[in-house]
C-alpha cells in the first residue's frame, strides 16, 4: 500500500436477511474506507436491482441471476484494485461460492445474522409484515429459504452489538488481510 492506495483490490460481501443490517454497517465501513483508501465502489443490492437487474424477479434462477451480475462487476473492479462493497441478501451458497470461486483470495464473505422475528422488528419498509400476509409470495427468511454462509471471513450477529461494533470488526479484518494498514484505535471513525 502507497499513499493510502491499495496494492489489490478486495469484495467485501455482506450477505445476510432483510433487515439484518447489511446496509447500515456497509455504510459505516464504506466512510472509513474512503477515508482511508479513497477507491471504494459500493453494489447495494436494492440499488443494483433498479439499474443492472432491472426487470428480474424474485424467482430463483432471477435471484441468481442478480447476485452473480453483481459478482461479475465486483470481480472487475477488485481486479482493477478497488475496493468494493457489497450489500445483497444472495440467499443462496451455491451461488455465492461461484462468486466466491471468480473473485477468488480477494472475495470477504461477511454473514450479517440476525433471527428473523429482529429483522421483522426493523423492517421500516414493512416488506415483513407483507410477505406473513402472503402479499409478498417469496420472501427470503419467511416464504422462501435463506442459506446462511458455513464458512464466512467474519460472522455478525447484530442482534448482540452496534453497527459500529460491526463495522469495526470488518475494518480490523481488513487490516490483518493486509487490505488496509493497521491505524490506533483512536482514529477510527
Amino acid at each position: 500500500m502507497e499513499n493510502g492506495k491499495l496494492d489489490r483490490g478486495f469484495t467485501l460481501w455482506f450477505t445476510g436477511l432483510s433487515g439484518a443490517g447489511k446496509t447500515t454497517i456497509a455504510e459505516i465501513v464504506e466512510k472509513e474506507l474512503r477515508r482511508r483508501i479513497g477507491s471504494v465502489e459500493v453494489l447495494d443490492g436494492d440499488i443494483v436491482r433498479t439499474n443492472l437487474s432491472k426487470g428480474l424477479g424474485f424467482s430463483r434462477e432471477d435471484r441468481d441471476t442478480n447476485v452473480l451480475r453483481i459478482g461479475f462487476v465486483a470481480n472487475i473492479l477488485t481486479r482493477n484494485g478497488v475496493g468494493v462493497i457489497v450489500s445483497a441478501i444472495s440467499p443462496f451458497k451455491e451461488v455465492r461460492d461461484q462468486v466466491r470461486h471468480q473473485i477468488g483470495e480477494d472475495f470477504v464473505e461477511i454473514f450479517v445474522d440476525a433471527p428473523v422475528e429482529v429483522c421483522a422488528e426493523r423492517d421500516v419498509k414493512g416488506l415483513y409484515k407483507k410477505a406473513y400476509s402472503g402479499e409478498i409470495p417469496q420472501f427470503t427468511g419467511v416464504s422462501d429459504p435463506y442459506e446462511p454462509p458455513t464458512a464466512p471471513e467474519l460472522h455478525i450477529k447484530t442482534n448482540q452489538e452496534e453497527p459500529r461494533e460491526s463495522a469495526a470488526r470488518v475494518v480490523a479484518l481488513l487490516e490483518e488481510k493486509g487490505y488496509l494498514e493497521p491505524v490506533e484505535e483512536l482514529n477510527r471513525a
